[in-house]
């Protein structure tokens, strides 16, 4: 294959020279006022009287934040699936499907034409940040491997699709990209996951691959898979040329040790992206745990509003120009697919202003706070990480609930559902994991700690340690198994946390039958 990563090399050295010498903040600024003059003749654009707007305030003044729900209600539901002129110009011929990991509720978010390049320039992004970081790069030299989900579309009308954004990524992949992409197209709409990591796994090992992406969790399953299709062998030996995993979709901490034994004997290098389905936010452009460098030129305008005040009538909303380092922030965008100071969901707290890096701390829906606590899903993510690394324990996955007070115990408290190797766990081990979750938490969060005191308002933690591959299987029950659903971490609403409790529990029952 002909190795084109000379000619990226020059881009790359060009986009970076721009990159220094521009502004976030002015560039901000100015991808806000094009959006502004693209939309003012839609229906949004009218109705917001976008023809009079000339700065950031005014546009806040005039355009008050929404969410998905409203969002839907107020425009999209009465014209979808043929969204045309409605809150971006032209038809809209995408949209990506996505089901909340807490919610478990089905969302269509628009994708336009101009999203879609927005995406392929932020992929862009992302490989010029990797030579930056090595120069003697070659990896377009070899395959990139994209681990999603199926990438079969639903024609929901007339030259209108929608389905998982890996499947609208490979439908629209750019021409210089396809021979470089794997896996084909008559494994990529797989739908069946198991068939598909199987059928993965034995091609793939006769490729050149020199990247692959996806979910960390998703990626450890086909790791293994891997492995296990060619006895003895190591990921660095099957994947000889590999050069960067990228990851992305959650808090990578409770993964970083297991990838780092998969991955034992490769160059390989570990980046982090923010990839949401209404649009790409950010990319690592450094070391792990140095932030990921926010991407401002490609069509999204980003506002940050201080999490304490996102429900209150008058929150104050931050932008490049005015943002603090470690505020945490709910994230709002305005996007080149319509939607207009749209409440994202994800938290955020800045390492950096110029360039702006951000590490992702959670979901606006995610704090574990039934009982005053008000943990957020980093807090959780750090102790969970701290303790298992003190104790020489990999947890793969994991999820945790509040469990109300009943008859006979009057303390609520959390329940974590671990999934962790070496398994079993040992008695002593899962007593130790909870006095050292139990500790980091309370070092991290003063109102924890409060709650925590004396066991006055707050239990300590309950562990329950699952058998190897729970969390697996308890997506593929839930219909969710594939690159493109996540685990969800923190599960505030009862009736999904007690659907995950049954499982185990049946799960366990059936492993003593046949043990």
């Amino acid at each position: 294959m002909f190795n084109a990563t000379p000619l990226l090399r020059s881009y790359a050295a060009f986009r970076l020279a721009v990159e220094k010498r521009r502004s976030g903040a002015v560039a901000q600024e100015q991808q806000l006022l094009r959006l502004l003059r693209k939309s003012r003749r839609t229906q949004f654009g009218i109705a917001h009287r976008f023809e009079s707007i000339t700065s950031i305030a005014q546009y806040q003044k005039q355009v008050p934040l929404r969410t998905y729900e409203q969002f839907w209600g107020e425009y999209w539901k009465a014209a979808f699936p043929r969204l045309e002129n409605c809150t971006w110009p032209g038809l809209i011929p995408f949209f990506a499907v996505s089901s909340g990991t807490s919610s478990g509720s089905t969302k269509y978010i628009p994708c336009s034409a101009d999203m879609v390049r927005s995406n392929t320039k932020a992929g862009v992004d992302l490989l010029i940040h990797h030579l930056r970081n090595r120069p003697q790069s070659r990896i377009l030299g070899g395959r990139s491997f994209m681990l999603g989900g199926s990438t079969d579309l639903v024609e929901e009308s007339n030259g209108v699709w929608s389905g998982d954004l890996s499947g609208i990524a490979v439908k629209t992949l750019p021409r210089w990209a396809r021979a470089r992409y794997f896996p084909p197209q008559e494994l990529a709409l797989i739908a069946d996951w198991r068939e598909k990591i199987t059928r993965l796994t034995q091609e793939s090992i006769h490729k050149d691959i020199r990247m692959i992406s996806g979910v960390p969790s998703w990626m450890i399953i086909f790791f293994e898979a891997l492995q296990k299709c060619s006895p003895g062998k190591s990921v660095a030996e099957l994947y000889p040329n590999l050069e960067m995993v990228v990851h992305g979709g959650v808090r990578f901490d409770p993964y970083r040790s297991r990838f780092a034994d998969l991955l034992r004997g490769s160059s390989a290098e570990l980046r982090e992206v923010y990839p949401a389905s209404e649009g790409f936010i950010a990319i690592a452009d450094r070391g792990s745990g140095e932030g990921l460098r926010l991407v401002t030129g490609h069509g999204i305008f980003y506002e940050f509003v201080p999490l304490e005040e996102l429900g209150s009538p008058n929150p104050r909303r931050h932008w490049l120009g005015s943002i603090e380092v470690g505020v945490q922030y709910a994230v709002v965008l305005t996007t080149c697919a319509g939607l207009w100071s749209y409440v994202l969901g994800d938290t955020v707290r800045f390492l950096e202003v110029d360039p702006p890096r951000l590490l992702i701390t959670g979901r606006v829906s995610y704090d574990l706070s039934a009982f005053g606590e008000h943990l957020t899903a980093e807090e959780v993510d750090q102790a969970i990480s701290a303790a298992a690394t003190a104790l020489g324990i990999q947890v793969t996955d994991y999820a945790v609930g509040p469990v109300y007070p009943s008859e006979g115990n009057p303390l609520g408290g959390h329940r974590y559902y671990l999934e962790a190797a070496p398994y079993p766990l040992t008695n002593a081990h899962v007593a130790e994991l909870t006095k050292q979750i139990d500790t980091h938490l309370q070092k991290l969060n003063d109102d924890y700690r409060a709650h925590r005191a004396d066991g006055f308002g707050l239990r300590a933690p309950e562990i329950v340690a699952v058998l190897p591959e729970t969390f697996e299987r308890w997506m593929e029950a839930r219909g969710k198994l594939g690159g493109q659903n996540k685990v969800p971490r923190i599960i505030t609403r009862s009736e999904l946390f007690e659907d995950l409790a049954l499982f185990v529990q049946n799960r366990a029952l059936a492993d003593n039958r046949t043990s």
